[in-house]
């Protein structure tokens, strides 16, 4: 059976660009089919509304929809319009989301808040597209290194064998936390672990600047200081967390999962070995 999957981005999150591809890292699996509706940067009830239903047609097995602040019009639209479509459906987004949560337990959905997946410096005196997108890649690299994108995937993949099994899913209800974050990443040096937890925690309480300085503060002069703080402790974060990836390879211990092709999850640890399947 190939698994027909559906991913509605509205706004964004660092968490959101690479979710598709966390599924199909070479292109070669065999088992699934993969469609992607996004409106942007914009996350409106209209937009929400247009594209949801663009991707109802799709007629998917589920639907991951990834957002900033769940919580927000444009992102429960879309929630409602896979809810009367039946059709199975995945909320990835940020602590603002938690908000919601009760409302998506309600709706039969599932979510997986992502902590670290924190907002943005976004005030125009200091952002600009390069610096945009720098703070993404930094928060890109914090939640692939310290094991975010891991249970992410994981719980993707389990709802893919659910399908092809012929079973009824079941949807993950997940606050991603540093402990839970490090513990998928694998970690076996525990100099490694402490600094990706502490990448994550770092990256965890850039929210709180950015949303002092967008949200909060009147004087362009403190608020333009206070995100180009919020970006300088996410670099740090970057750092840290390339630090714990760099302890794992100096032990050729770095904990791999690549998918086969037919969707299998493998697994290795040294660099010079082939990986393998469970039970092998």
């Amino acid at each position: 059976m190939v698994v027909k999957i559906g991913f509605v981005k509205v706004g964004n999150i660092a968490s959101a660009p690479l979710l598709e591809l966390l599924l199909d890292e070479r292109a070669e699996r065999e088992d699934i089919d993969v469609r992607v509706v996004t409106s942007g940067a914009k996350m409106g009830v209209d937009q929400a509304e247009e594209i949801s239903k663009k991707m109802v047609e799709n007629k998917p097995n589920f639907v991951v929809t990834a957002s900033p602040n769940a919580a927000l019009p444009g992102p429960s639209k879309i929630r409602e319009v896979l809810k009367e479509a039946g059709i199975p459906l995945i909320v990835i987004s940020d602590s603002p989301a938690k908000k919601a949560t009760k409302q998506i337990e309600e709706m039969g959905q599932g979510y997986i808040i992502v902590e670290a997946d924190s907002m943005i410096g976004a005030r125009k005196e200091f952002l600009d597209p390069a610096e945009m997108a720098l703070f993404n890649a930094d928060l890109i690299k914090v939640l692939s290194i310290t094991g975010a994108f891991n249970i992410i995937c994981t719980e993707m993949d389990k709802l893919i064998d659910a399908f092809k099994k012929g079973e009824t899913p079941s949807l993950p209800r997940i606050v991603i936390d540093k402990e839970k974050a490090v513990n998928a990443a694998g970690f076996q040096n525990p100099y490694a672990r402490v600094k990706a937890m502490a990448a994550y925690e770092v990256a965890r309480r850039v929210a709180d600047l950015s949303v002092e300085g967008c949200f909060m503060v009147k004087e362009w002069e403190r608020y333009t200081a206070l995100v180009a703080a919020a970006h300088e402790m996410m670099r740090t974060a970057s750092i840290l967390a390339d630090e714990a990836r760099e302890i794992e390879k100096n032990s050729d211990a770095i904990l791999r999962t690549p998918h086969h092709s037919d969707g299998t999850v493998m697994q290795k640890r040294k660099l010079i070995e082939k990986p393998r399947k469970p039970g092998e």
